[in-house]
């Protein structure tokens, strides 16, 4: 029988944290506003084998979704990130394992892309789907994304999906240093423990960009002013 428990992390910032930034910069957060047509909600590695396998993936998935609805409607773009089928290498088969090793390089599935998706999320027309082959949908020349939100005229990413610590944080800190505002969303990420999912907030609250609650972010766009 397929597992359809569902569960949500319970987040959190350390209060010294936020200290900390409001007397760096007068205020606890770095992004307190977002303009709509230049945001991107960049969803990571939301397929079946990764989803399917966690309930903390489940269950971020009706906050993905309402971010996705959210932000399309009032003008910004959606992206879907998935794995992309690699070639096999040395490294990889030493590191992993030769049986895990091919089972990461088939994670993403096969076939078109918006088909690959965990079947529990919903899609547009426009939005944007590509695959990465390394862990950061930002790493240059492995993932066409950032010259596609280039075109769009994007300046903000939303960063949401799986693993929080691996891909997710990996595809944060390399659009911080592309240049993006980076907006990790805490109750759209999701790994398999508390204390990891955490750690990885507190890196990129503390270093890369902002972290944020589903809630917060449908604020901010709803208070956006309209185009």
């Amino acid at each position: 029988m397929q597992d359809t428990e569902t569960r949500i992390h319970a987040w959190r910032i350390e209060e010294r944290e936020y200290r900390r930034q409001q007397e760096r910069r007068g205020r606890r957060f770095a992004y307190p506003r977002l303009t709509p047509a230049r945001t991107a909600l960049v969803v990571i590695d939301m397929v079946p084998f990764f989803v399917d396998a966690n309930p903390y993936a489940r269950g971020i998935a009706p906050n993905i979704q309402q971010l996705a609805d959210r932000l399309r409607a009032a003008g910004g773009a959606v992206a879907w990130v998935l794995p992309a089928r690699t070639e096999r290498t040395p490294v990889g088969d030493e590191f992993h394992g030769p049986e895990a090793a091919e089972m990461f390089r088939n994670s993403g599935g096969t076939g078109p892309l918006p088909g690959r998706l965990w079947p529990g999320l919903t899609t547009a027309p426009d939005d944007i789907f590509v695959e990465k082959s390394a862990p950061s949908a930002f790493f240059p020349g492995r993932c066409p994304l950032p010259d596609l939100l280039q075109e769009h005229g994007i300046d903000t990413v939303l960063i949401t999906g799986t693993v929080t610590q691996v891909c997710c944080e990996s595809s944060a800190r390399d659009a911080c240093t592309l240049g993006y505002r980076v907006v990790m969303v805490a109750d759209a990420n999701a790994t398999g423990r508390d204390q990891d999912h955490n750690a990885t907030l507190a890196t990129i609250y503390r270093s890369f960009g902002d972290v944020r609650p589903t809630a917060e972010i449908l604020d901010l766009i709803d208070a956006a002013p309209a185009p």
